[in-house]
């Protein structure tokens, strides 16, 4: 089965007056359809950089991404930003939502901007909001939500658009222990429900429980895969 997403020898070097830094040195990974990956690591190891690179955001000094069988090294911006939209879905840790609009009109947002149909755009909010548990919220906006609330809108903003691809970076490191479990329960049960390729980055150790597989990362390099 071909993998739904995969990195291979991913490399990015960054120019700084200091000099060169290396964020990430010759990483291989890869997610298949129903699999949680969880990328462990301490703050500087690589995650983010790591997930910009997957997830079409940044592309590498060196290596290549698949998403699907599609080589994104071979497309153009504009390309890109199109089988982004399509394929993948993504969950911050500062939630991103915005303020004036409510938990539904936050949702939307992308499916509006990828030019979805008003009919079909309320189907899949509707949707997207009852699989995370907000139906009754969905005109509240995000200050009247509590931290595990709004990033539970990340998520279902992230499923909305029905990708095959989900990408977090440490959705869980505003939220207290309690309900950073809660919404880690919720994006396993989505992956493995849903058929899903998940990779979560995270420092939590408490979190890898959860993980069909655990990437550990230190330095910019792969440590262990188990």
């Amino acid at each position: 089965m071909t993998a739904a997403l995969r990195g291979e020898g991913l490399s990015r070097t960054f120019s700084t007056p200091a000099g060169e830094v290396h964020a990430c040195i010759d990483v291989d990974i890869h997610a298949g359809p129903g699999e949680l990956v969880v990328l462990r690591g301490p703050s500087g190891a690589g995650k983010t950089t790591l997930l910009n690179m997957l997830g079409g955001l940044d592309r590498p000094s060196s290596g290549r991404v698949f998403i699907g069988d599609v080589d994104a090294a071979a497309l153009s911006e504009d390309a890109l930003a199109a089988l982004r939209r399509e394929r993948l879905g993504f969950v911050f840790q500062s939630f991103g939502l915005i303020s004036v609009l409510s938990a539904a009109e936050n949702v939307e947002l992308p499916l509006r901007i990828a030019g979805v149909a008003a009919a079909e755009r309320d189907e899949r909010v509707a949707e997207a909001l009852r699989l995370v548990g907000l139906e009754p919220h969905a005109e509240q906006r995000p200050t009247e939500l509590s931290g595990g609330q709004q990033q539970r809108v990340g998520i279902a903003r992230a499923i909305a658009g029905d990708p095959q691809v989900l990408l977090a970076d440490e959705p869980t490191g505003q939220l207290d222990s309690r309900t950073a479990a809660s919404v880690m329960d919720l994006l396993g049960a989505l992956v493995h429900e849903r058929g899903l390729a998940a990779i979560v980055s995270t420092h939590d150790p408490l979190l890898v429980q959860r993980a069909d597989r655990v990437v550990e990362l230190h330095g910019g390099r792969v440590t262990s895969v188990g």
